[in-house]
């Protein structure tokens, strides 16, 4: 999300951890071992892909302000063709967009991720809108059978009211960030609403369930089918992330990468699912925090590495946040250039740089370039 007032995650987790909310399970596994259903048979990611936002609507506004199909199509074609994906995970607040895009990358052979998003809305409403997206989810899976995945939300901690307290996600996310928080009520609140999510899907939809939590959230998996993380995380080692990682294979079920990335400027990569945050939204241009030094090999290191990791993980899939981001467009006036600080893996360049919805164009950066490659080498 391209906001500046998101949680800095990497803050969090450290409190997080030292009061214990990562804790469970970690002790009594071996953080090097695969699942038990991948052992004695290594084979790497089954999907390689990246996310893709068809619009997302965040504190009254629209993800992304310009929309054609046309223009979807031909980024789902590059996606396809280009970086050579075999599967894309949509999210989106508007079914109808939705729907198309999984039917242009389903058309091409893509598997598909569906993940419907309604941010700050009361939980019977969000429920709703899951129980609709599910609905042509099974639509699109009678026709694609074996193809199409439901993800039931997205951090339902932060983007939906009554599961931490605040009547928006950035009150929830402040709240989180002051680190006054019950635990036991959280993890109980929260798999209630996941407990009705999944039911709601299941009730719709024939394929597989998953949900995209964050690596704090303490999710029973049992009613899913795979465990799904979004995951930003820094380490110096692959036997840091396999031991992060470790927790989640007591489920005993695939588990999904839903979402990992890097931002654009040097150090970014330490900073995670926080990179975002360098940007002033309170001028009235949006400009850079500071000055950051872009770099595009920070980040196609950063997720080329991260694809290597969970290659050896044997994981289900790995899913780059994210293939654009027309709200964080580029500029050659360097405190201007706002895809610095996107995790995007193509650049925007807008006809009007001062008009976010206006015509664009992209182009790709280095992180393209070695998705490409690692997706290649993997199809060899």
């Amino acid at each position: 999300m391209d906001h500046p007032d998101l949680l800095d995650r990497a803050a969090f987790l450290k409190r997080a951890a030292a009061l214990g909310l990562l804790a469970a399970g970690v002790d009594a596994l071996d953080p090097m071992a695969p699942s038990a259903a991948a052992a004695g048979s290594r084979r790497g990611l089954v999907f390689r892909g990246v996310t893709y936002d068809t619009g997302i609507d965040q504190l009254g506004e629209d993800s992304r302000l310009r929309w054609t199909q046309a223009q979807m199509r031909r980024e789902i074609d590059a996606i396809h063709d280009r970086l050579h994906c075999n599967a894309v995970s949509l999210a989106g607040t508007h079914v109808s967009r939705l729907v198309q895009t999984a039917e242009a990358a389903l058309e091409r052979g893509m598997h598909v991720m569906l993940q419907p998003r309604k941010y700050d809305r009361p939980q019977a409403e969000i429920l709703d809108h899951l129980a609709r997206t599910a609905e042509e989810a099974e639509r699109l899976r009678l026709r694609y059978p074996g193809r199409v995945t439901l993800i039931a939300g997205c951090e339902h901690s932060l983007f939906t009211p009554g599961i931490v307290p605040g009547d928006t996600f950035l009150e929830r996310i402040a709240f989180l960030g002051r680190g006054k928080i019950d635990f036991d009520a959280l993890r109980k609140q929260l798999n209630a609403f996941l407990g009705q999510a999944a039911a709601v899907a299941r009730a719709h939809f024939g394929g597989d369930v998953t949900y995209a939590a964050a690596s704090f959230e303490q999710v029973n998996w049992t009613p899913f089918d795979i465990v799904g993380v979004d995951y930003y995380e820094f380490h110096r080692s692959r036997s840091g992330h396999a031991r992060q990682l470790a927790p989640y294979r007591r489920w005993n079920k695939p588990i999904l990468i839903c979402e990992f990335g890097c931002c654009t400027y040097e150090g970014a990569a330490r900073r995670g699912g926080s990179g975002y945050d360098i940007v002033d939204y309170d001028k009235g241009r949006p400009e850079l925090i500071g000055r950051p030094v872009r770099s595009e090999s920070t980040q196609a290191h950063y997720i080329a590495e991260m694809l290597d990791v969970f290659e050896s993980q044997d994981l289900l899939g790995a899913f780059v946040y994210t293939f654009i981001s027309p709200g964080s467009p580029s500029s050659t006036t360097p405190r201007y250039n706002l895809d610095t600080a996107a995790f995007s893996v193509v650049k925007v360049i807008l006809e009007d740089e001062r008009d976010f919805g206006s015509r664009y164009r992209w182009e790709p950066k280095r992180a393209f370039h070695a998705i490409a490659r690692h997706n290649r080498a993997r199809q060899a």
